[in-house]
């Protein structure tokens, strides 16, 4: 599949400055990251030791979540916001394995997932995937953008997908905004997905992470297990309802995984007629 239109054929990369998102590669075992971001994360993984196995669970959590819409709920279309840098295996596939059918939008404005939009454009010649250059705080842009009307019929359900990304959003009326944006045009029987830090398994290890991250210019915002909840209001949560991730629906591993080592709330919730 060609690149979509919404790809730039050029964009600035600063090297020079440390990005969450290739924090978050090189932390998971990743080669598309610089010296900046990888001083940054021996620097923020010094006061934050379990922030590699957190970002693993909830990688988990992302692969557990996707077969179970797939599988349990009959969703067949994925919007997902937030992409990051691909790292196998990515949503499409998970989906893809239960039905080659299954059509997924990604969604980022990071110039580095930019560049690699090409690894996440691989399909099942059945279904389809397709990037979209836009930001999470415009939900009218994205529900607008052409790619996305191409690939999904949003007059059918579609799994919005919120993984490790609500973080980033430090005013909680914009958090709110955004989904509340996102979920209005989608059709009942939608569903939300996401995850995003907490510090209810580890307080003194999560604060100090957040810290070392907001001095080197990236701002996180903590959420505890109620305020998390709220982010699905209106909507009627999956059991288990808003867990630690790797609580939620867990296999062997996951169950096996301490709570102090995950730091990450999620859930599932579906939207009523």
């Amino acid at each position: 599949m060609k690149p979509n239109e919404n790809d730039k054929p050029s964009v600035e990369l600063r090297t020079d400055v440390p990005h969450s998102a290739r924090i978050y590669d090189y932390l998971l075992g990743g080669k598309d990251n610089f010296p900046a971001d990888r001083e940054a994360s021996a620097e923020i993984a010094a006061v934050w030791p379990n922030l590699p196995n957190s970002m693993r669970a909830n990688r988990s959590f992302m692969r557990r979540m996707t077969h179970h819409l797939a599988a349990k709920e009959g969703i067949r279309q994925f919007l997902d916001i937030g992409t990051g840098l691909p790292t196998s295996p990515n949503l499409h596939e998970v989906a893809q394995a239960v039905d080659p059918t299954a059509r997924v939008a990604y969604v980022d404005n990071d110039p580095m997932v930019l560049v690699h939009a090409r690894a996440l454009l691989t399909s099942t010649p059945e279904g389809r995937t397709t990037y979209i250059d836009a930001d999470l705080h415009d939900a009218r842009a994205i529900l607008d953008a052409p790619a996305l009307r191409a690939t999904l019929d949003l007059e059918q359900p579609v799994a919005l997908s919120l993984i490790a990304v609500l973080q980033f959003v430090t005013d909680e009326d914009a958090a709110h905004a955004i989904i509340d944006g996102l979920m209005s045009e989608l059709a009942p029987g939608s569903f939300l997905a996401l995850s995003t830090v907490t510090a209810d398994s580890a307080p003194e290890e999560v604060t100090k992470g957040i810290a070392a991250y907001a001095a080197r210019g990236i701002p996180e915002r903590i959420r505890d297990r109620s305020e998390v909840e709220l982010l699905f209001r209106g909507l009627e949560l999956v059991e288990p309802g808003v867990c630690l991730v790797h609580r939620w629906h867990p296999d062997a591993e996951a169950a096996a995984t301490p709570d102090a080592h995950v730091h990450m709330h999620g859930g599932l919730a579906r939207k009523l007629g």
